[in-house]
């Protein structure tokens, strides 16, 4: 092994560690300091590493909770075969995938309460945009202008209210979730539908033309260096 993966791992493995120390306790003291010192004292990693890695105690595993099942939903697209499927069908997939890798509800419920607090708000914002972000990306989203932040801004709201429906969902296997899923998805693909309407149709096309030249200058944030902006505005070119 290089000394690379060997300083990547060394980094890594105490916040997994963490982590999974951590998670027994969540559902009877949350995201909190005191399950961030008992995850402490379960795992053995020493305070001042866990406070190096977690500078932010238990909110910063919450964020790793979130992100580790991110990766699981990948691996699992990854060992499967989704070609066959239609696109609506490949998104349900993922966002399934993505649910069933949380496999503790209560840790979800949990964290679901932690990042609708104000102050860690956009902590779970970001998090819903990045998984949303990760299917569009292992699906093979190629586009660069505003359709790339409408795709993701609408599977952020799917992928949101069918998480608030699973975590009260007691139907066997969750198929009132998944009959939840397909609804939404298909209400997504009504808006689809009825924006290429728009836009074949003569008038309608005409009244548009102005805000589709506008959003024409917007531009996916892949075009631009990384300053930490999620996107830009460019101006027009003659």
């Amino acid at each position: 092994m290089s000394d690379t993966s060997e300083t990547a791992n060394s980094a890594l493995a105490p916040k997994e560690m963490l982590l999974d120390a951590a998670l027994i306790h969540v559902a009877f003291d949350g995201w909190s300091e005191a399950t961030f010192q008992a995850a402490i004292k379960d795992s053995g990693i020493d305070p001042t590493v866990a406070r190096a890695v977690c500078p932010r105690g238990a909110i910063d595993l919450a964020v790793a909770y979130h992100k580790r099942g991110d990766d699981e939903m990948i691996a699992r697209m990854k060992s499967g075969d989704l070609t066959e499927m239609k696109f609506r069908d490949k998104i349900a997939a993922m966002v399934r995938f993505r649910l069933e890798a949380a496999n503790d509800k209560e840790a979800v419920r949990r964290g679901t309460t932690l990042f609708a607090l104000p102050q860690y708000a956009p902590d779970g914002a970001k998090l819903v945009w990045g998984t949303c972000d990760a299917i569009w990306n292992a699906l093979g989203d190629t586009s660069d202008d505003v359709n790339w932040y409408t795709k993701r801004a609408t599977l952020s709201a799917v992928y949101s209210s069918t998480v608030l429906y699973w975590l009260g969902d007691t139907s066997e296997a969750h198929a009132a979730t998944w009959e939840f899923l397909d609804r939404r998805i298909d209400n997504v693909m009504q808006i689809e539908k009825l924006k290429a309407q728009v836009n074949n149709s003569p008038t309608l096309s005409k009244l548009m033309a102005g805000p589709n030249w506008l959003l024409s200058h917007v531009k996916a944030p892949t075009r631009m260096p990384k300053m930490g902006l999620p996107g830009s505005w460019t101006s027009p070119r003659n």
